[in-house]
């Protein structure tokens, strides 16, 4: 299909290879700064351009793939008639393309995308379209891209944007804490590395209610005081490990 690509950060970057990896052709790529619009088109062997008005109407699919708050401002410049016009956020109305097309839909991508990231990364997708055509065409078109397509409403989308901060950013912080604590007492983060991938990999056959281990699971009190007093030095720390623990023995 033809596809024209709105956008030039991390998911306009990663979905456009994807897409281009997989035998679609990229017709245009926008980007606000031609610069970027033009390092990213000569990737796509697509055509670079930096104004709205410039977009033509040869292409099958626009994938608008820019930040949340900068979507309406998109649409609001733009008028695709009858062509496929795609959002990819999570956290987005799919009505916000109601006026641009009448044919429009999501393709939100359920993973952390980076522009140097290798677009062999599983990337499952949620999508959803405002008429069943569309739909066809969108599940016809995700499903070239990726092994993992399901549909799902604005709710969903929503629920599944909220679910991925926990599993994602959240468990991130704690890495982060790990990280400050192995920083400060001259340890080895990497140390713990197989440990982290161990975990992440158990989670594709079990339960994550399963997969708890340590002190607080065990309700091993003593170990967990000898901890907070490692933790003294950092009361932030100290008090975000006792409540964890508190929940995690509660769970």
């Amino acid at each position: 299909m033809q596809v024209t690509i709105i956008g030039t950060g991390n998911v306009a970057t990663v979905l456009g290879k994807l897409v281009f990896a997989h035998n679609h052709s990229i017709n245009q790529v926008y980007g606000r700064n031609i610069d970027a619009a033009g390092v990213l088109a000569n990737q796509l062997n697509a055509n670079a351009i930096n104004n709205l008005s410039e977009l033509n109407n040869d292409a099958d699919i626009y994938i608008i793939a820019v930040s949340d708050k900068s979507i309406e401002n998109i649409c609001e410049q733009i008028s695709l008639q009858n062509k496929i016009v795609l959002h990819t956020a999570g956290s987005v109305s799919i009505e916000v393309l109601k006026n641009v097309s009448k044919n429009y839909g999501v393709l939100y991508p359920i993973q952390s995308l980076r522009k140097a990231m290798d677009i062999a990364t599983p990337i499952p997708f949620l999508i959803d379209a405002n008429n069943d055509e569309t739909k066809k065409i969108l599940e016809k078109f995700a499903k070239t891209v990726s092994s993992k397509v399901e549909f799902g409403n604005n709710d969903k989308r929503l629920k599944l944007h909220t679910a991925a901060v926990f599993a994602c950013n959240f468990v991130n912080f704690m890495y982060l804490q790990s990280a400050n604590f192995c920083e400060a007492n001259d340890i080895d983060f990497a140390l713990l590395q197989a440990l982290i991938e161990e975990t992440a990999t158990r989670l594709r056959t079990h339960h994550p209610k399963d997969v708890f281990t340590g002190p607080a699971v065990r309700k091993d009190i003593a170990t967990i005081e000898k901890h907070l007093q490692q933790l003294s030095s950092n009361p932030t720390a100290q008090q975000l490990y006792k409540q964890i623990s508190e929940m995690i023995m509660q769970a």
